[in-house]
């Protein structure tokens, strides 16, 4: 059985992007991605998944690799607002939400909006910052509003966080719980390029002015008409019972601390019916699930070692271990 890891490589026996003849703006939209991120087609197939299944992302993996680069990407291709934060140690979570300030003039606080009320927020080096300001983001990101001074105020939609972390064995990181990391639909990483494409990346030109020179897309509509075609694609019985056992195997097989919850089997469908959308169809496959599960699963699973192969391969136990409908 084949599925993608999530190590940067790509894996064969999957279908990749589809580019007929006639391209569409999703078709367009790879085709921009792919002249900026060299060599990482199934990474941003995975990102965009995340973003029409409404969902936020987690990039992890060395500095220096793209991380940033995508995010950036992402909110110019969707032609979305755009705000980063560089989390660090001694960042505050006013710092991210906001804050009230007494105006002299009126003698009345007023609230400043913080870099969080935009489309795409970009978390940068989100695991600098310590437990405290990483909450910020929870009701955030579950609820798309934010509460200061008692009052709850929405985010504008759509809403998206994309954070990038380094690996945990860097200094000066700090753990996110398991809470935060239960915000994030996936997790992908970009691992380094291939020699083809590392070579044309140190020729070609810079990426950020590359970025500065690209226009949008896809705008705000037309990102929403896609959720909603995600909303559409159709899922059977069947597959909702392939889902459940693999909830089921992952809290019964001993192998796991914590088992998938059922908002892990929510998110396996919601990212399935995205990539099935991707691919032109109105139903998800099971390989839809598979393709989508490191992705969505590993972020949320006690595994034993946290290489990239031992990931991998608890995945492929997962998949062999329960039976396709």
């Amino acid at each position: 059985m084949r599925f993608p890891g999530i190590d940067g490589r790509q894996p064969l026996g999957l279908k990749t992007v589809l580019r007929p003849k006639s391209a569409t703006p999703l078709d367009r939209l790879f085709i921009e991605a792919e002249s900026v991120i060299l060599g990482k087609r199934h990474q941003l197939r995975l990102a965009v998944t995340c973003l029409l299944a409404g969902g936020h992302l987690l990039i992890e993996d060395l500095p220096g690799v793209g991380k940033t680069t995508l995010a950036h990407l992402l909110a110019r291709l969707f032609g979305l607002q755009f705000q980063r934060v560089q989390f660090t140690s001694d960042l505050l979570p006013a710092d991210i939400t906001g804050a009230s300030i007494f105006e002299r003039e009126s003698g009345t606080f007023s609230f400043h909006p913080g870099p969080v009320f935009t489309q795409l927020l970009l978390a940068d080096e989100v695991n600098r910052a310590t437990p405290k300001t990483q909450s910020a983001l929870l009701e955030a990101m579950e609820e798309r509003q934010v509460t200061v001074d008692g009052r709850t105020r929405p985010l504008p939609v759509p809403f998206f966080v994309v954070a990038t972390q380094n690996p945990a064995s860097q200094l000066g990181t700090f753990d996110l719980p398991e809470s935060q990391l239960d915000r994030f639909l996936m997790r992908i990483h970009l691992g380094y390029p291939g020699p083809e494409a590392e070579h044309e990346l140190l020729r070609g030109r810079d990426r950020r002015s590359m970025l500065a020179d690209m226009e949008p897309v896809l705008d705000t509509r037309s990102l929403q008409e896609l959720q909603a075609q995600v909303d559409a694609v159709f899922v059977s019985d069947a597959l909702v019972a392939y889902v459940q056992a693999l909830l089921e195997h992952t809290r019964s097989s001993g192998e796991y601390g914590v088992g998938l919850s059922p908002r892990a089997g929510l998110a396996l469908l919601r990212a399935g019916r995205a990539w099935a959308l991707l691919d032109g169809r109105k139903a998800v496959l099971p390989e839809d699930i598979q393709a989508v599960l490191p992705p969505v699963a590993t972020h949320r699973l006690h595994i034993t070692g946290g290489s990239s192969e031992d990931r991998t391969a608890a995945m492929e136990r997962l998949l062999t271990a329960v039976p396709v409908p």
